[in-house]
């Protein structure tokens, strides 16, 4: 399985999708500290909220094979600049999460992570489990070189 690290701001269900992809029950948990898992590395969203922390999340992003931008589908503006993804030396994916939510907007997320870059974008709805098969399907496939 290819190494994902999520990358978005606090409360855009990072964690949750993680605890979703791993098939553990789900709780709330705020990530102080970028946590090293096996396959995916959860990074607090204060990370890519501050511009001069903005930095460890480029160095972090080269412990993993995939970089997951995720952008909640109740967020009222887009965290990343157009274009970001093109400065990676990795896949860059969009994740819109809390799709199921009745005041989200997936389809606004949605154009918000295509022009920071990501040409795959998957929904997600980590608490109804949907979208979460698509991902793991994605990261399943053979690294490319």
């Amino acid at each position: 399985m290819r190494r994902l690290i999520l990358i978005g701001r606090s409360e855009a269900g990072k964690t949750t999708l993680i605890q979703a992809l791993r098939g553990e029950t789900l709780r709330y948990e705020k990530t102080q500290a970028v946590l090293y898992g096996e396959t995916i590395l959860d990074t607090p969203g204060e990370y890519a909220q501050t511009a001069r922390l903005g930095g460890a999340l480029a160095v972090y992003s080269y412990e993993a094979d995939v970089i997951g931008l995720v952008c909640s589908a109740t967020e009222p503006y887009c965290l990343f600049p157009p274009c970001i993804a093109q400065g990676a030396t990795r896949p860059v994916i969009g994740i819109v999460t809390k799709c199921d939510d009745p005041s989200g907007a997936p389809k606004t997320a949605e154009l918000w992570l295509r022009e920071a870059g990501c040409e795959t974008v998957f929904f997600v709805s980590s608490v109804a489990h949907k979208g979460v098969d698509a991902i793991l399907d994605y990261l399943n496939e053979p690294k490319t070189t």
